[in-house]
């Protein structure tokens, strides 16, 4: 039977910092206090010593972990240039090290291509295939890490590669690793998917994560995504990944601008509170159906 219980809750510290450090503590410790089971953080260039010492910190907490990541135009593993696919691997394998060095088992987020560039035309044939070349690499390097990675479809203002979960599940299957597999986010569903319930069967087959995003990007609840639909369908596919709410704000101002956030949402401890009474409230009514 569904159990969505299951499923370990999670939050994006995104909503304060990109960059971790020890400023980041307290907020661990508060969620840690609300009830949640992990925290996801975003992997940048700091040394792989500061993922060590954040995760030492987490363990200390009983808290467990997952990461997520963008690439720039110069990391593009759907270029047509050779170098830049190199590139793309090689911060992907540095994405999977700090990663690692945290202990998280999950590494997440648009990093098919380069996030909001834009070839003008339609996703081709040899841009999936460039594309899952590089990740298949990255996933025999996840291996050994005992990571997944999860690309990540985006609406279609920030990406063209993968807007739905049809062209990310052809690309997970281009891919064909299996520490390479997909992630279902409910704020980029909003603009791309036809229902919800539909896209979900779609990815259910590679589905290792999902991000719990409002329509807004605040609190969980408070917005018209189709909830009711979202939960039920994860249920009945027998979903028991992370549950991860990804909520963003402007703390951190040079990340806000980043990703094309202009003004607040919600308090970000608003979000944490009431959006894991939410999916808790949630879960409950849809497991075991």
């Amino acid at each position: 039977m569904p159990n969505l219980v299951e499923s370990p809750v999670g939050f994006n510290l995104l909503a304060w910092s990109a960059p971790i450090s020890e400023k980041m503590y307290p907020m661990t410790e508060r969620l840690k206090k609300i009830g949640y089971d992990g925290i996801e953080c975003f992997i940048d260039y700091q040394d792989v010593a500061a993922y060590q010492t954040f995760g030492s910190h987490l363990q200390e907490l009983d808290l467990r972990s997952t990461c997520v990541m963008v690439m720039s135009p110069d990391e593009n593993p759907a270029s047509e240039s050779a170098t830049v696919r190199e590139q793309a691997l090689t911060r992907l394998k540095g994405a999977i090290d700090r990663a690692h060095a945290m202990g998280a088992t999950v590494v997440c987020g648009p990093f098919h291509s380069a996030f909001a560039t834009f070839s003008r035309q339609e996703p081709q044939p040899d841009e999936y295939k460039r594309s899952a070349e590089v990740l298949h690499a990255a996933g025999e390097y996840a291996k050994q890490a005992n990571i997944v990675l999860t690309p990540e479809a985006l609406n279609r203002f920030e990406c063209y590669l993968c807007n739905t979960m049809a062209q990310l599940k052809h690309l997970i299957e281009l891919t064909d690793h299996p520490n390479v597999q997909a992630m279902f986010d409910t704020h980029h569903a909003n603009v791309e998917e036809k229902r919800y319930p539909d896209a979900i069967r779609t990815i259910a087959p590679v589905l290792a994560h999902v991000h719990i995003s409002e329509n807004d990007r605040g609190t969980p609840g408070d917005g018209h995504i189709p909830w009711d639909d979202t939960f039920r369908a994860l249920a009945e596919i027998n979903y028991t990944g992370w549950m991860t709410i990804e909520a963003f704000s402007r703390n951190d101002i040079d990340f806000a601008n980043s990703i094309y956030v202009w003004r607040e949402y919600n308090d970000p401890w608003d979000i944490a509170e009431n959006g894991y009474k939410f999916i808790k409230s949630m879960q409950a009514k849809y497991s075991n159906l």
